[in-house]
């Protein structure tokens, strides 16, 4: 038989000191304390750009109609005076390379830093998190709700929490479906309940996602959803600026009167009130080192920076520094790899207006009829063809189509006048007019032009097919 052999909880370390576990480590929700300071400022001038962008962009207008606004029924995807085509993905393909490479510079200089001050999560988070300090109170109000049992206070403070959350949930949802469906509709519909089947889905799924992710999961998404937490901390260097403990200036760490040398009782400057690890939102202690879980929001900097002023000592005991700096040296800012994401970034944003500028606003798409070739009054062979043409414009414009240069003739309209944003498909036939350039197969090239712009075309190829001599 097995003999199982007991385990037990050791509960001290050295000189009987106990052991004292994260909000992290202990598994039970993290209760954020309220703190104030320059980056918590930084940070909700961010968090306010970001809400003004998201929430007032989609009740812009542009020429009569919703400034940005991508119509999925259309195809259409409009921003400003510009309109995106499915053709134009490649666009969008481009603009998020050059996205990945803006995160690859940014995270090479400090760190995860578009996480505490950017990141869409981060920032919701931190609006969730306000609504649960203003109906529950602070950290220490908050622990004490949470053992008390239930009462009628309780379950009003609750209830009001979570109103609030889906308020804002609900607030993001209509916000976030309104750059897909025109949002004065969509609100209108909301309160009339008129809404659509298809849209009240992704009404009600977007605010389940919010109200979940930010209300519920939070540091949780950060740490185990997130695929930039995983792969951020390859692409730190010695020089990378990151939140980090100065252990050479708090060690040991300790508690003191106020006016103390503590030197002179063999302590460092941290005071080990733990007030860094209180208002750290995904409960880490950052006294421990770097860790996957540092959002580098810059909270305990704040906090550390307000305690160091009431003790009398110098500020920056946490601090954004870099490795190197820590250990007496100086951090490099002009290193290869940052000056390589920086050139690269330069470059492709350059290469991205200039296709934005040349891209054709007009789309020519060719497709031949199935029936091979025939034989027209003439006795000529004859093509038939389907021109498909979009005028990618926000106005109504003249169009001419033509063959380039070959033994052919086009028969069909040759003149078009397309209103903004429309597709016609346009019927056409080719003639060999040349009976000595007879071959089995051969290439002709349809160009529509711009009558108001000439130097506006596109063409298109495609193949003649006609019979063996």
């Amino acid at each position: 038989m097995t003999q199982r052999i007991p385990a037990r909880i050791i509960e001290t370390v050295d000189a009987g000191k106990p052991i004292r576990l994260t909000p992290a480590q202990s598994g039970g929700p993290i209760h954020t304390r309220s703190f104030s300071g320059r980056f918590r400022n930084w940070r909700l001038v961010g968090g306010g750009l970001l809400f003004l962008l998201f929430f007032g962009t989609a009740w812009l207008d542009w020429d009569g109609r919703q400034a940005v606004l991508w119509d999925l029924g259309k195809q259409q995807f409009h921003i400003f005076g510009a309109t995106f085509w499915p053709q134009d993905f490649i666009l969008l393909s481009a603009l998020l390379i050059i996205a990945a490479f803006g995160l690859f510079f940014i995270t090479v200089l400090a760190g995860r830093v578009w996480c505490g001050y950017a990141c869409p999560q981060s920032t919701w988070t931190w609006v969730f998190m306000w609504a649960e300090k203003i109906t529950e109170g602070d950290r220490h109000q908050r622990i004490k709700l949470d053992a008390a049992p239930w009462s009628a206070g309780k379950l009003l403070r609750r209830t009001t929490k979570h109103a609030l959350w889906l308020a804002v949930s609900l607030v993001t949802a209509l916000a976030f479906v309104g750059y897909f469906t025109p949002v004065r509709e969509l609100v209108r519909d909301l309160f009339t309940l008129q809404l659509d089947a298809a849209t009240g889905f992704w009404v009600f799924f977007f605010t389940a996602a919010t109200y979940v992710n930010a209300g519920w999961l939070r540091e949780k998404v950060c740490l185990h959803m997130c695929p930039y937490s995983r792969f951020q901390s390859v692409m730190f260097d010695r020089d990378t600026l990151i939140v980090s403990y100065d252990a050479a200036r708090g060690e040991s760490r300790g508690a003191r009167k106020i006016g103390s040398d503590p030197r002179a009782q063999g302590l460092g400057d941290c005071i080990d009130c733990t007030v860094c690890v209180q208002v750290c939102p995904t409960g880490i202690d950052i006294r421990d080192g770097l860790q996957l879980d540092c959002i580098s929001c810059g909270a305990c900097v704040d906090a550390c920076d307000s305690v160091m002023d009431k003790m009398g000592y110098a500020r920056g005991l946490i601090r954004y520094t870099s490795e190197r700096a820590l250990q007496g040296g100086r951090t490099r800012y002009l290193r290869p790899r940052l000056v390589g994401y920086a050139v690269a970034m330069v470059v492709m944003i350059g290469a991205f207006v200039w296709a934005l500028q040349v891209r054709p606003l007009i789309s020519l798409d060719v497709t031949k009829d199935r029936t091979l070739f025939r034989e027209n009054a003439a006795g000529q062979i004859e093509n038939a063809y389907r021109l498909k043409v979009i005028n990618k414009t926000q106005q109504t414009r003249q169009y001419a189509v033509s063959l380039a240069a070959g033994p052919f003739e086009l028969h069909g309209q040759r003149r078009l006048s397309l209103e903004p944003g429309e597709i016609l498909d346009l019927p056409v036939s080719v003639a060999l007019v040349d009976e000595t350039a007879r071959v089995t197969a051969r290439t002709l090239r349809f160009e529509v032009v711009d009558l108001a712009d000439p130097t506006s075309r596109v063409g298109t190829e495609s193949t003649f097919v006609a019979p063996v001599r």
